[in-house]
């Protein structure tokens, strides 16, 4: 069954994350992704490594597990874009897209030919998004930055670690690049609602998205305290600014996790834990007298909570209606029975023979369900199929510009 996006063809040029999450998302959904790479280097993150990819005899490969992670369902051309040649096959592929998606630095393709004005000219259709650090405009906008810098920069860092009084506080990013995730996603979207405007009208349009943008509007939850009270957010660690009890215990071998939403569920914790006389003392009865009495309440339930096991309070939590949960490594979230049940787990064949495994999309769809249909490409593993099948190069053109090294042809050995 085709995917809802399969009459949508992506050019894409992006790498390394944003870009090609963004990409993969359309992939997933049934666009047909034209991944367009460096010639004999490919994708920044294919040198990602360890941990690589393995052959069917078990021997590491030349592409790193990092590049599986965002590149599954799309096809790899690899032509030089610094080749007058290369840049008139990216002008020609334009012609033939929906879409076009870069991440290169601010004025970086406009050198190539390839801005969104230079390809507008060649297909008036074309919805062209640029993922950049610091956006298409503003005195930053030639800076180049990855996740890390926006990270701190855009104040996540700022309220994300535990506080400075505490053992190990101070600011810490997250291990996940958040912000390269979300921008992908946002750009996602904007693809998706400006395909939906061009179905209407027919035009064409330029989409800007920002790292810093994207991270900053991550915080908005944060921010919009900070705006109503002017008191700058601050580091909580594992609790929560507006909830308590809302984070994380230590246990007699190990975590949990406790989190009480509203007056209701903590009552219902209280009886569960048979802590009846917490209920009952005024300084705990309601959230907000929670929140401020919250070192003697959570000194208490920390008391408790390290007596026994975690899977014991897992289980006497089971009753409680009191969302709860383990902290787990990732070797014990793929042993969830949810996340078995869920099939989060997908497995592809490798050009080169082994097997991959990657994650489920967490898109689910009834009528046009997302399907893995190509496993994360070679670099330049389909680039006689696109010359040949959207082009329509001959076979002996192809061959020209492949020893001219305009582009390049993937050795599968």
């Amino acid at each position: 069954m085709a995917g809802p996006l399969s009459r949508i063809r992506v050019l894409d040029l992006t790498r390394v994350l944003a870009g090609p999450w963004a990409t993969q998302m359309l992939a997933d959904l049934g666009a047909d992704v034209i991944k367009v790479e460096r010639p004999v280097l490919g994708d920044d993150t294919r040198h990602w490594g360890p941990p690589w990819l393995r052959d069917e005899d078990g021997r590491s490969t030349s592409d790193s597990a990092y590049f599986s992670s965002t590149n599954r369902n799309k096809r790899s051309i690899a032509i030089d874009l610094a080749t007058p040649e290369g840049q008139e096959l990216v002008r020609e592929l334009a012609k033939k897209c929906d879409v076009v998606a870069e991440n290169y630095k601010v004025g970086d393709l406009k050198r190539y030919g390839l801005s969104y004005e230079d390809l507008k000219a060649v297909n008036p259709a074309l919805i062209y998004c640029s993922v950049t650090g610091y956006g298409q405009d503003g005195p930053y906008a030639e800076k180049p930055g990855y996740d890390f810098i926006f990270q701190g920069e855009g104040g996540l860092m700022s309220i994300n670690g535990e506080p400075d009084d505490k053992p190990g506080g101070g600011p810490v990013k997250t291990s996940i690049a958040i912000t390269d995730v979300l921008a992908g996603l946002n750009a996602t979207i904007a693809i998706l609602a400006a395909l939906e405007h061009r179905r209407h009208t027919g035009e064409g349009q330029c989409i800007d998205i920002s790292l810093l943008d994207t991270i900053v509007h991550f915080g908005s939850n944060q921010i919009a305290s900070y705006f109503a009270s002017g008191e700058i957010p601050k580091r909580w660690g594992n609790a929560h600014p507006n909830l308590t009890p809302y984070q994380s215990f230590r246990t007699k071998d190990g975590h949990l996790i406790v989190a009480c939403g509203n007056d209701g569920q903590f009552r219902k914790l209280c009886a569960c834990l048979g802590q009846g006389h917490l209920v009952k003392d005024p300084r705990y009865i309601r959230m907000a007298d929670r929140n401020i009495n919250r070192e003697p309440l959570i000194a208490e339930l920390s008391a408790l909570f390290v007596t026994e096991t975690t899977a014991h309070w897992l289980q006497v939590l089971e009753r409680s209606e009191v969302p709860n949960g383990s902290i787990n490594t990732y070797d014990k979230v793929f042993e969830h029975p949810q996340v078995v049940a869920r099939e989060l787990e997908v497995k592809q064949q490798h050009a080169r023979g082994g097997e991959i495994t990657t994650v489920r999309n967490p898109i689910r769809l009834s009528a046009t369900p997302v399907e893995y249909r190509y496993a994360p490409p070679l670099r330049a593993q389909h680039t006689q199929e696109i010359l040949s099948s959207v082009l329509e190069l001959s076979a002996e053109r192809v061959q020209q510009l492949a020893t001219a090294k305009v582009v390049e042809i993937a050795n599968k050995d």
